[in-house]
């Protein structure tokens, strides 16, 4: 783990666990150098090995992408840095509530309060960095010639949907404006009641079928399988995207030499995409709504897990499978949609929506596969901050999710509420025990 009070604020982050090939995810300053890239170093930590993890951090954050695979700085063993460069790491790193939280949590967890408190306060003085502001360009893009655009592979867009026909339409309405024509659309359809005749009369290459049963990944899994395309599109029922959208998929994969294409998804027509998702990146995430990836990707590591089924997550444990096995998944800023979200059919209508805010009073906290995805790649102890880390957060209505004041009273209930949210937890886990034993 490249700092360890990660554990406290990232706990399930993709990147604190060591792939099987490295490609300089966190290069060294030679490394950077080599390929003419001079960031500054921060010569505020009290260590050596603080400065130069940080720097690759930089890196990491500002988009530094090496196409070829080249260990980078060993970040994956557990150094011994001193407390002020672990306080002063999260400072730049997080809201300033994060590091009194993990300050509390240090104390907490039987730390030495007074050299807690003092490496926080030593570092009261260090601002939020950001890293967006200053990230790579990668101008080149623009003018690049692809020439995987210029071999026309043949890709497989794969949707599928459940009572959502009106928004269906809009789907399929911007797929005949692509400007890379050379797809199928393949439409796994789980509608009651289900209806063939819309699939009439589209300028499109569409196979559909019904499927009875409410599965969501055993849709996509049996369409991936039934694909001909050797690169794989997933979409979603309720979106919208531009004309170029297979275009840029295609073309960051090449560019970047990578095996997945992760896309920006918005949910707010005209809404500006998040800072964070504004440049090229190694991507920590997949979003089975946006994503394109190599249809050899799902021949060499399997398919979804089906023990997501009407549950979360799903796509997170896939995107964490696919960078564990090597494969080279990229933030693609230029591939962006917006998800509609809609209030009827999809996801809401099979399961859960929201993986930490359970339907019923003493229904689990979190969804059960939130939990087998953390204990199953993470372990029991990252589980355990992941679940502190969460649980407050979650006792807000997920519309305002971002208002202050809710979260402080959040803060401020808590101890009325704790005996109902240690038992929605309880039941979590004990699910989620089930979930690893049947795997």
């Amino acid at each position: 783990m490249l700092f360890s009070f990660l554990r406290y604020v990232k706990p399930t982050w993709y990147f604190n666990l060591r792939p099987k090939q490295d490609y300089a995810y966190f290069p060294s300053q030679e490394q950077l150098l080599q390929n003419s890239i001079s960031f500054e170093k921060d010569l505020g930590y009290q260590s050596a090995e603080a400065c130069e993890r940080d720097l690759a951090w930089t890196a990491f954050q500002r988009g530094v992408i090496q196409s070829k695979p080249e260990a980078g700085l060993n970040v994956w063993n557990t150094p011994k840095l001193p407390l002020a460069d672990e306080y002063r790491f999260l400072r730049k790193n997080v809201h300033v509530a994060w590091v009194v939280y993990t300050l509390l949590l240090r104390v907490l967890t039987f730390h030495n309060p007074f050299a807690e408190f003092a490496a926080f306060w030593k570092t009261r003085h260090v601002s939020r960095f950001d890293y967006a502001n200053q990230a790579l360009p990668y101008s080149a893009y623009d003018s690049f010639e692809s020439p995987l655009l210029a071999e026309r592979p043949f890709v497989s867009v794969v949707i599928p949907t459940l009572n959502r026909y009106s928004y269906l339409k809009d789907v399929l309405r911007d797929l005949e404006r692509q400007t890379y024509t050379h797809f199928e659309v393949l439409l796994v359809d789980q509608s009651e009641p289900f209806d063939a005749t819309f699939y009439e009369g589209w300028n499109l290459d569409l196979h559909f079928w019904y499927q009875k049963e409410k599965a969501l990944w055993k849709a996509r899994n049996e369409a991936i399988q039934k694909a001909k395309g050797s690169y794989i599109l997933l979409y979603d029922d309720d979106s919208l995207v531009d004309p170029d959208w297979i275009e840029h998929h295609l073309k960051t994969l090449d560019f970047f030499q990578a095996d997945l294409s992760s896309g920006v998804s918005l949910s707010v027509v005209g809404a500006e995409i998040p800072k964070h998702y504004r440049y090229f990146r190694w991507s920590d995430q997949l979003d089975t709504g946006n994503v394109l990836l190599k249809k050899s990707v799902f021949e060499s590591i399997g398919y979804f897990d089906l023990q997501f089924e009407k549950q979360r997550m799903g796509d997170g444990e896939y995107g964490l499978r696919c960078y564990l096995n090597g494969f080279k998944n990229i933030s693609n800023c230029k591939a962006k949609r917006i998800h509609l979200k809609v209030s009827e059919g999809g996801l809401r209508q099979m399961g859960s929506w929201d993986g930490w805010r359970p339907k019923k009073l003493l229904g689990p906290r979190p969804v059960p596969s939130v939990l087998y995805l953390s204990r199953k790649y993470f372990g029991a102890a990252l589980s355990r901050y992941y679940i502190l880390q969460s649980i407050l957060p979650s006792l807000v209505p997920y519309r305002l999710k971002k208002n202050k004041f809710l979260l402080f009273l959040s803060f401020v209930f808590i101890p009325l509420l704790l005996p109902l949210v240690l038992f929605q937890v309880f039941k979590s886990w004990r699910m989620s025990s089930k979930m690893l034993a049947a795997v």
